[in-house]
């Protein structure tokens, strides 16, 4: 939260956003305020308008109770994209889980695919069920942390098909092990695959994507990306670099004026093969950090962003809890891992250090969607609204007409 010396009292200030700099029609004080960082606005906004570039909003700034009134100007770059039916997809990690779902659905809708993962039966068994729904897909074997495999990728897209319209880049591993388990061979490895993998993925769809003058990058990361959870130093590690990465990028397409769009996919824990196939030195198998989400749900987040831009989108109420709880206090984020972080990780399945697992090579006998634990999964509501703002704004509304109804028959 902001100092107390920085608190802002009424008649408001203020201020511009523009291009990378604050401006104040108050000068003394522009340096106090570039120091702010402006999260807190995000967290507690109460009233907005959008006037055509600029976004005026007014904000409820937490323990201070001062409002501030503000207008961005985004330097908006038009962003357009294409029908589903209408688009050529690069969908990378679609072997099985997040990735094998998507590609299923974006088949459906009639996307032309490209599908990208290291095994080889996964990727034939996708591109028979593809076929079956009538879809059309080409298969590429890659591992990502090779940057001339990824980019194989992208030219398979421009032989098939003449160009690319959106990367999907899903592919990852894991290991359940503590910072001091893991060795330097292990670390580097999930860094290559979980990061490195998506920057040579953003790197091999980018010029296409430029030369035809639009299209999506949606990178699949993780609520980790926020929040890091024990047993996962090397994991957390990968998915805060794409974070960081993919900020970065954005503001330079913008800077660039190329309505290319940037998102960045954050679920909580999914119901996929991925704990089946994690390397695990915790004696047992693992699991995602309850509740557990069913993979359709990232598979919608992601055919939404496909068509509509968006920066960030978080699957499954307990990862946007995670999110909130860590912007407002990471002390206590810090105390709530202690206290559930570790053992409600651990499944009662015994799983020894040396049983088959995917961290270098591909296994055998996860190519589908689900994993293990399909009869916990659930749906996510608040992924579905904020994939559906008409609804989203209904429900809005109808809790605000409820509460003020109940205020009036209390006074």
């Amino acid at each position: 939260m902001f100092p107390a010396k920085h608190a802002i009292s009424s008649p408001a200030r203020r201020h511009c956003y523009n291009g990378g700099h604050l401006r104040t029609t108050l000068a003394p004080h522009l340096g106090d305020f570039e120091r702010l960082d402006p999260v807190p606005f995000k967290f507690y906004p109460i009233l907005g308008e959008k006037i055509g570039k600029n976004i005026c909003l007014r904000g409820l700034g937490g323990d201070w109770h001062f409002i501030l009134q503000f207008k961005i100007t985004l330097g908006v770059v038009e962003m357009q994209l294409k029908p589903i039916d209408q688009q050529v997809i690069a969908v990378v990690g679609a072997s099985s889980g997040i990735g094998r779902e998507t590609a299923l659905k974006l088949a459906a809708k009639n996307a032309k695919l490209v599908v990208a993962a290291r095994s080889q039966p996964g990727l034939d068994s996708l591109v028979e069920e593809i076929t079956a729904l009538g879809g059309s897909a080409t298969a590429i074997v890659a591992d990502v942390s090779e940057f001339e495999q990824v980019k194989a990728i992208a030219d398979a897209a421009i032989a098939a098909y003449g160009r690319l319209d959106t990367w999907v880049h899903c592919a990852a591993i894991n290991l359940y092990a503590t910072f001091e388990q893991t060795t330097p061979e292990e670390f580097q490895r999930v860094i290559d695959v979980n990061f490195v993998g998506q920057v040579y993925g953003a790197m091999a769809a980018l010029p296409h994507l430029k030369r035809q003058g639009s299209g999506a990058l949606i990178h699949i990361s993780s609520v980790e990306a926020r929040r890091a959870l024990p047993y996962h130093s090397a994991y957390a590690a990968a998915k805060h670099g794409i974070k960081g990465f993919l900020k970065s990028l954005r503001v330079e397409l913008r800077h660039e004026k190329l309505p290319i769009s940037v998102t960045n996919i954050m679920p909580a824990s999914i119901n996929t093969p991925l704990f089946n196939k994690s390397r695990t030195k915790l004696g047992v198998k693992p699991q995602g950090l309850p509740p557990i989400y069913q993979p359709a749900a990232v598979a919608d987040a992601i055919l939404y962003a496909t068509e509509h831009p968006i920066r960030d989108l978080v699957v499954g109420g307990a990862g946007q809890a995670i999110s909130f709880a860590q912007a407002l206090s990471p002390c206590f984020m810090d105390a709530l891992m202690l206290l559930i972080g570790f053992q409600l990780q651990k499944t009662d399945e015994p799983k020894s250090e040396e049983a088959p697992d995917n961290l270098f090579e591909p296994i055998t006998g996860f190519d589908r969607v689900a994993g293990d634990f399909s009869s916990r999964s659930r749906m996510s509501y608040s992924a579905w609204l904020a994939t559906h703002p008409i609804a989203k704004w209904g429900v809005a509304a109808t809790a605000i007409s409820i509460m003020g109804l109940a205020i009036l028959n209390v006074t």
